[in-house]
């Protein structure tokens, strides 16, 4: 791809779009910037674009400065349906993602993870199998460092690991990852697209510039993954957690089985996981299959296995007070992503959700929530249609802040009981990100486990 001279729009001035801006300019393009934000609340971007002379319009998007582009390329969080952007798709500007500018600069093997839930968890143990195996790698994408950042600098790696939007797919061309990983897909996003059908479909672009040389790995438990295994042209691998599979990973008696296209099985003990929650061995499974094509070696698999503890916000341990366990699964923003959690407990819950409303059905958290969850505290905009959805199922109240929210759920708690946070929702109505979610339910509980080791006889009283 030859940008020298050439006029490309970057739409959106988050963390990618300046690493688009960056890179486009080294390029040799003519770089215009379009943000939605006013120029003040990204003082540091706009001082950057003044310095280098480059054109942008700050609060809002106008046709006239979209028509005036060679090419678009969009950040992950712009929407493709946005007027200026359809006005300039009927005029043949091309509109093009992140990753396919990226991609057409790589060079080095692509491995992409996507997925509904469970991207960062399986990304994150691919990049630990692969050091792990000595081998060299970039972990990034939609975490951490965008791919466009990476291809800005000397490659130095074997292998490029990604974790991979649906919105960052809707705006590819040529976008082909050697192997490429579909976790599973339920409900989210519904307030971006049209309906769950155009949400599969950008899931599934994945696989679509594939060719027979590549790596298709499937969830082989979940029919909307699985059925892609019938329409890919790459070679598929799967994994199971309820039944064996020709290729791929299957669990076992207490060990996770890999049975190559060779019919050659290894086993993998699970006798030292730390990893919580059924959705865990399936992200597992996933790393170990991919890592397997990578050429890891057993050793380096099975040592990740036993040492990997999780990632902050899912399903992450908080501390005890008085017998009663919190976790914290911030990053749990959908239907799917509870389902996981709850499942992933025995014990009696109260659980913690609401947040922004992403137009998803909460009804699947139905039977869950009746049969598991003994308190529901709801948080944020979505909490009126969660009450209406779930609110007859359980003992339920709306709280207008996270920390009377917690101070509730506590009270309800019984010594070996869970007080979970998993909101089915994002969090921008009250908080910057789901990190920033977290991290305040984190601070939260550890007043309160203060209070208590501050009020208890010798103050010895404590967390955990």
């Amino acid at each position: 791809m030859d940008l020298k001279g050439k006029k490309v729009l970057v739409v959106g001035l988050a963390k990618t779009g300046l690493a688009l801006v960056k890179f486009l300019k080294s390029q040799g393009a003519q770089v215009y910037v379009s943000e939605m934000k006013d120029a003040p609340e990204l003082a540091g971007e706009h001082k950057y674009l003044t310095n280098e002379g480059i054109t942008a319009e700050f609060g809002g998007h106008s046709v006239s400065f979209f028509l005036q582009a060679e090419m678009i390329v969009v950040s992950p969080g712009v929407p493709l349906d946005l007027e200026p952007l359809r006005r300039a798709q009927e005029r043949g500007i091309p509109v093009l993602s992140e990753i396919e500018i990226a991609f057409q600069f790589l060079q080095k093997p692509l491995l992409a993870v996507t997925g509904t839930n469970g991207k960062t968890t399986t990304t994150t143990l691919i990049g630990q199998i692969l050091q792990a195996a000595q081998k060299q790698v970039f972990v990034g994408g939609n975490i951490g460092t965008p791919l466009i950042a990476f291809v800005s600098g000397p490659q130095e790696v074997e292998w490029v690991i990604a974790e991979i939007s649906s919105f960052q797919l809707e705006g590819i061309r040529e976008f082909r990852p050697h192997i490429a990983v579909l976790l599973n897909i339920s409900e989210d996003h519904l307030d971006r697209y049209a309906n769950f059908s155009e949400y599969i479909l950008a899931k599934g672009k994945i696989f679509q510039n594939q060719r027979h040389e590549d790596f298709a790995v499937l969830n082989a438990d979940d029919p909307l993954t699985f059925q892609f295994a019938h329409q890919v042209a790459a070679q598929v691998f799967l994994f199971s957690a309820q039944r064996p599979v020709p290729v791929g990973c299957f669990l076992e008696k207490g060990a996770i089985i890999y049975q190559g296209a060779d019919g050659q099985k290894e086993r993998f003990s699970l006798e030292h996981l730390k990893l919580k929650g059924a959705h865990n061995l399936e992200n597992i499974m996933a790393a170990m299959v991919a890592s397997k094509i990578c050429g890891c070696p057993p050793k380096a698999i099975q040592q990740v296995i036993d040492e990997f503890s999780g990632l902050a916000h899912r399903l992450e341990w908080v501390g005890e007070i008085k017998g009663v366990k919190f976790f914290n699964d911030s990053k749990g923003t959908n239907v799917g992503a509870v389902v996981k959690s709850l499942m992933s407990f025995s014990e009696p819950i109260v659980l913690i959700a609401g947040g922004k409303d992403k137009g998803g059905d909460y009804a699947p958290l139905g039977d869950l929530i009746a049969r598991k969850v003994k308190g529901l505290a709801l948080i944020g905009e979505a909490q009126g249609r969660m009450y209406s959805a779930l609110g007859r199922l359980t003992d339920t109240a709306c709280f207008n802040t996270l920390e009377e929210a917690v101070l509730w759920s506590f009270s309800k708690a019984a010594p070996g009981e869970i007080v979970l946070l998993s909101p089915a929702c994002s969090s921008f109505d009250m908080f910057k990100n789901y990190q920033e979610r977290g991290q305040r339910f984190k601070e939260i509980v550890g007043r309160l486990a203060q209070q208590f080791k501050d009020s208890a006889p010798g103050g010895k009283k404590n967390l955990g």
